[in-house]
């Protein structure tokens, strides 16, 4: 019962936390790869789901829900958003790079957005610590991005960024810590 819950989004709230979930049979990475059923039943619950308690004890209440619970913070609000720093970008979660400022840029839409994730050589991702996983929730197709180490909710990839990637990663402020170049 508390799955089926879990996709009624006017349930949610009810609900005091994340489920657990059974093991994972493995990411989508991509735009190619298609959500597993369990993903599509349960949502697209994060690893370490079981350990929330501890999620909750690390991070902020805005933190835990936009990294934790999939949300995302009001546009225009995000400390990181007009950060113009060089340094690294690092998952609030697991300290993890993902995105260099080199690859930061002003969208016009509210959240920080960067042309490309750190590691990436022309299209291949491969080496990044990030995943892309396909996320419907809104009733429309769309891509989430992910933190590779955490499966941390980061926000999610738009194909209309600037050349040459042609990528625009829309990326919550609450979800990044910044470390100027000097310390990373």
């Amino acid at each position: 019962m508390a799955r089926l819950l879990r996709t009624l989004p006017a349930f949610q709230p009810l609900l005091r936390g994340p489920l657990p979930r059974a093991a994972r049979r493995g990411a989508c990475v991509g735009s190619e790869a298609a959500p597993t059923d369990a993903d599509k039943n349960v949502g697209s619950l994060t690893r370490y789901d079981e350990l929330s308690a501890d999620w909750q004890k690390k991070l902020t209440p805005e933190q835990f829900y936009v990294t934790r619970e999939k949300g995302t913070e009001l546009p225009f609000s995000g400390v990181h958003l007009t950060n113009t720093e060089p340094g690294m970008y690092h998952c609030v979660c697991c300290n993890t790079p993902l995105f260099s400022s080199k690859a930061k840029y002003d969208s016009g839409t509210g959240w920080p957005s960067f042309s490309e994730a750190e590691g990436t050589c022309g299209t291949d991702e491969s080496n990044t610590n990030i995943l892309r996983r396909s996320d419907n929730s809104v009733g429309s197709s769309g891509m989430e991005v992910i933190c590779k180490q955490c499966d941390a909710h980061l926000g999610h990839v738009f194909s209309d960024g600037p050349e040459p990637s042609g990528q625009r990663f829309c990326i919550n402020s609450v979800s990044l810590t910044f470390k100027p170049s000097s310390s990373h």
